[in-house]
Order: structure tokens, then C-alpha cells, then sequence
């Protein structure tokens, strides 16, 4: 494993047990917005600082776009989070979380999907 400095792992540490409350308590099948709402509760009880659908401006060679990225979590400004309740990750959302790393400047994420049997199986940590 990359090492990423010791605040940073304690840090992923306390969004994975966060993530692994989440699911214990609500189980899989609901929606993408109530697993975020209730992974901002678990963070802040952590007393962490979370911010939730951020706005990152996108430059292309010098312009900026309209659009901007939006990220699901941002976790102390450094680690984001994307949350899925789907059936299967797929590469292209493993390929869209690298590419909000890589466009603003962080280094880890995590790709979370409650809708699984066990919290484990939705669990994906991306470093750039």
C-alpha cells in the first residue's frame, strides 16, 4: 500500500468504519442520497469535516468549462468519497473517481456501494 502519511490513513480509517456503520444499519436497496446523508452524520460524529456535493472548476486548455466536476463527499479536503447503490461497479466508475483525483489534485478516494450484501464487497480505495 502507497503510504499517504499517517493523518491521511487515520483519516480513511475512520471514513471506512463510517461507511461500514452505514451499511450495518441500513442494509442495501435505497437510494444514493440516503447513504450519503447518513455517511455525513457518521463523519461529523467522527469529528470530521465533510462537505457534500462539491464544486470543482474544470479547466481545458486554459478555458474554464461550464460544468464543473461534482464530488459526492469531501472528507477534511482530502479524501473524496463517491457513493453508489448499484447493482455492479463498473471499471468506468472505478475510471470517473480516478479522474476526480487526478482534476483536483487529490491523492485518495474511496468508491462506496451500499447495495451489496456486505459492506466489504462495495468497498473500493483509489489512489493517484
Amino acid at each position: 500500500m502507497l503510504d499517504l502519511g499517517d493523518d491521511l490513513e487515520a483519516m480513511a480509517r475512520e471514513v471506512v468504519d463510517a461507511g461500514f456503520q452505514v451499511h450495518r444499519e441500513l442494509g442495501p436497496g435505497l437510494l444514493e442520497r440516503i447513504y450519503e446523508t447518513a455517511l455525513v452524520y457518521e463523519l461529523e460524529a467522527k469529528g470530521l469535516r465533510v462537505e457534500r456535493q462539491v464544486m470543482v472548476p474544470l479547466c481545458y486548455k486554459g478555458i474554464l468549462l461550464q460544468d464543473p466536476l461534482r464530488l459526492d463527499l469531501l472528507v477534511e479536503g482530502s479524501i473524496i468519497l463517491e457513493v453508489k447503490a448499484v447493482d455492479v461497479i463498473l471499471a468506468l466508475h472505478k475510471a470517473q473517481l480516478l479522474s476526480y483525483l487526478k482534476l483536483s489534485g487529490r491523492r485518495l478516494g474511496f468508491l462506496m456501494n451500499f447495495n451489496v450484501p456486505t459492506y466489504k464487497e462495495g468497498l473500493h480505495r483509489l489512489v493517484r
